[in-house]
């Protein structure tokens, strides 16, 4: 959901807001199964950021190759992967709503079939040997960022009987230092497994909820080529991004 500058409030400069925790998954969900047995038994401790959280780190497009954002070019061999092409498209917010330049953005995603490249992943759906699944990418200097991909399956998963993910893609997002590190998950508009993910249904706030679905861009569509969604991402503090299941980071 697209953010403008005059939604956010201001901070003195130079500092962060608190996380809105009343917003945020609780980490014991047991819809969620996974989470009764890596959730913390003991109280979190709060610890002083140091210069190690608030400093860096710094990337270039020195350390980029020429495709690594095109998801239906960069691991073709033998043609381009089977599926519906799409653009993920948008911008990398702070809490203030400014764009952040020469930020690293990566995703990764499950191909059109519903299964991941990974030696672990034993989903009945086939690999397919055009696509990896990967992708990086360098904001510009307004915060903007792009990825051209295929359009993820949804899958099943061993969670209870019949759950099932609805089609996302992941996000990693570094920011301007370790303590606006972000990892999330990007949903598509219209998915009706939506409602009923478990993992969606561990977060409390309905508007936070919505921040995590990415709408239907069809004025950055392209005519008899791909549709595109628009996902803007905020790091840290207020309004922020949902950092995947956990409390800790971002």
């Amino acid at each position: 959901m697209s953010e403008t500058p005059s939604n956010f409030p201001s901070p003195g400069l130079g500092d962060y807001y608190q996380r809105e925790l009343s917003m945020h998954p609780p980490a014991y969900a047991p819809g969620y199964k996974s989470s009764v047995l890596r959730s913390p038994q003991k109280a979190l401790l709060s610890l002083e950021q140091g210069m190690g959280e608030i400093t860096g780190p710094a990337f270039s497009h020195n350390d980029l190759g020429p495709l690594d954002n095109d998801m239906i070019l960069n691991y073709a061999k033998t043609g381009e992967p089977i599926g519906e092409r799409i653009v993920v498209h948008g911008r990398v917010l702070d809490e203030n709503g400014r764009g952040l330049p020469e930020v690293l953005v990566e995703a990764w995603q499950a191909n059109a079939g519903g299964r991941y490249r990974h030696k672990k992943d034993t989903y009945l759906a086939p690999i397919d040997p055009n696509f990896g699944g990967c992708g990086r990418t360098l904001t510009d200097e307004n915060g903007y960022y792009f990825f051209r991909t295929i359009k993820p399956g949804p899958y099943p998963w061993r969670n209870y009987i019949n759950s099932w993910r609805p089609a996302h893609i992941h996000f990693s997002v570094f920011g301007h230092s370790f303590t606006q590190r972000l990892i999330t998950q990007m949903y598509f508009e219209g998915d009706p497994l939506i409602g009923i993910c478990p993992i969606v249904k561990t977060i409390p706030d309905a508007g936070a909820i919505e921040r995590l679905i990415a709408p239907l861009d069809m004025k950055a569509s392209a005519p008899l080529d791909y549709r595109a969604y628009r996902f803007d991402i905020v790091l840290r503090g207020r309004r922020s991004t949902l950092f995947e299941n956990r409390l800790e980071g971002n």
